[in-house]
């Protein structure tokens, strides 16, 4: 057990060193950290209780996701039965549920059978129950109503949350912000935390925005006063300027192409006036039928909508078949960039509201880590006090194990680009306490083989072989608890639970290959008599 080759020896202080020298870069400033190579450059990020920063609690419009649901199965229904050449009054909206009577009798059978096809089984866990995402009926008289279960609006909700994290957290990392965390709270919640970001008012503004953009025609057929006297046809809708306050246009409702097919947005300067612009990319649908758009409708004007605001309103002057342009506007330069964000970052699919904010001063994150800190200082040297009292040279040994593992645990961190918060503190200064644990139970185990009658080299070897079962039991137990603390816990029960987890595998590590190294080089060069523990 005291026996290492020179091989084993060396790999067990590579392996120490190497990653204690992923810590190194914490020691400096960031401004000298950037000038290093890039594989080099990762190191811990303080998290939103350590540096300060900004908190939101985003919540989903549910109403709006099953609004949009049924509008989706009006839009189905007309075409279904419009394809199948099925006479009807219209598909419409009627509180939870879409209506469409038909107007002969003998049609109903073949309207039911072509409306129960757009039902589809639910995903998940439920997808083999049998259940559906639509229920179709007949209520009488030839009115057929189709309603959304439950189920089928939670899997929905669920869907739409899943998106919208990834579409929030496209939009936090375009600010060029360190590390954010965002994750899911409840069933219709999302938590975002930004470390450093002092002032939310511009985050707030970017997520609370759907950014849902269309490319649409003006309707020339009747004025905007005309409109808004209640003269709006049928195909048409009025929608207000974003730029002129008062001023409206009256938009055609057919989309000629959405911003989904967007593929880049950039923000720039027009090359004739100087004013900030955003130049837009399609991808190759989107260039097709903005092609096709441009062609049939040159010299008449075509609205760009974001988020049912016109923000500008061009005549086409020649066909875009090149799959780009660019919107102009009264846009400021920050207006501009926060739109390119907005547009590459792509369309919420639906409204987010902000329920809390919080913002955390650098003056509390400052005083979280001078507490931090003190406790680590005031834990350790309690410990290493401890240790030389009890153990003497052993103690030493074990005080140095100790302060590598600690080196190995911020290396491994650092490694990771981890987020430390005041929690993850809290399960390092844990952590020296169970690595101190480990190095007790081994100097203990030799103690009792001393009391035995073995020699000293046979006590520390017999030490050592016969607590490693009690250390790794102990360990493994702790491990599991920190593994489902990691699984079952949000935000700061997380990060607790990785410093911990990590903890206690460099503890494994140094308990048994580096404090075991030293004992064996101090065995090998003393040959001692005695044991000095």
């Amino acid at each position: 057990m005291l026996y290492f080759s020179r091989w084993k020896a060396l790999a067990t202080v590579l392996t120490a060193l190497i990653v204690c020298l992923f810590a190194v870069p914490n020691f400096f400033p960031e401004s000298t950290v950037k000038t290093w190579p890039r594989w080099a450059q990762r190191h811990l990020v303080l998290g939103l209780d350590l540096q300060g920063g900004s908190y939101l609690l985003l919540e989903v419009d549910g109403n709006s996701v099953k609004r949009d649901r049924l509008n989706a199965i009006r839009d189905d229904v007309r075409k279904v039965l419009r394809d199948a050449r099925i006479v009807n009054s219209g598909a419409v909206v009627r509180g939870d549920a879409v209506e469409v009577r038909i107007t002969k009798d003998t049609d109903v059978p073949a309207a039911l059978s072509k409306l129960r096809d757009l039902a589809q089984p639910l995903g998940g866990l439920m997808g083999g129950s049998g259940q559906r995402d639509l229920e179709v009926s007949d209520a009488g008289g030839g009115l057929i109503r189709l309603t959304v279960p439950q189920p089928a609006i939670l899997d929905r909700m669920r869907k739409t949350i899943e998106q919208s994290i990834q579409i929030v957290e496209r939009r936090v990392n375009e600010l060029g912000t360190v590390e954010p965390l965002i994750q899911r709270q409840g069933t219709d919640r999302i938590l975002v935390q930004v470390p450093g970001l002092q002032d939310p008012t511009r985050l707030k503004e970017l997520l609370g925005k759907t950014a849902k953009m269309e490319f649409r025609m003006v309707d020339l057929t009747v004025s905007p006063e005309q409109a808004a006297g209640g003269r709006v046809p049928a195909d048409s809708e009025l929608l207000p300027s974003a730029e002129n306050p008062g001023q409206n246009y009256v938009i055609k409702k057919q989309v000629l192409v959405s911003g989904g097919d967007l593929t880049d947005a950039q923000p720039g300067f027009d090359q004739r006036s100087g004013q900030p612009i955003v130049s837009f990319k399609f991808n190759t649908t989107g260039a097709r039928k903005f092609a096709q758009a441009t062609t049939e409708h040159v010299k008449e004007p075509f609205a760009i909508v974001l988020d049912n605001q016109v923000i500008s309103a061009p005549v086409i002057q020649e066909p875009i078949t090149g799959g780009q342009g660019q919107i102009s506007g009264n846009f400021t330069v920050q207006q501009a960039n926060d739109l390119a964000i907005l547009l590459r970052a792509g369309a919420l699919p639906a409204p987010l509201t902000v329920v809390e904010e919080r913002t955390v001063g650098p003056g509390l994150g400052a005083d979280s880590i001078e507490k931090g800190e003190l406790a680590a200082y005031v834990g350790s040297i309690l410990v290493i006090i401890f240790m030389l009292v009890t153990y003497r040279l052993f103690g030493v040994f074990a005080n140095i194990a100790v302060a590598i593992n600690v080196a190995m645990i911020f290396g491994i961190l650092s490694l990771l680009n981890a987020t430390l918060t005041l929690p993850g503190i809290a399960g390092i200064v844990l952590t020296v306490g169970i690595a101190v644990d480990s190095n007790v139970l081994i100097y203990e185990r030799i103690r009792e083989e001393l009391r035995a009658g073995r020699t000293p080299i046979s006590a520390i070897d017999a030490g050592f072989r016969r607590a490693l079962a009690t250390i790794l039991d102990s360990n493994i137990t702790t491990f599991i608890a920190a593994a489902v603390l990691f699984y079952i816990g949000t935000g700061p029960v997380r990060g607790f639970a990785v410093t911990l987890g990590i903890g206690i595998i460099t503890t494994v590590f140094t308990a048994f290959t580096v404090t075991r190294l030293i004992v064996a080089w101090w065995v090998q060069w003393k040959r001692p008599k005695t044991v000095p523990i």
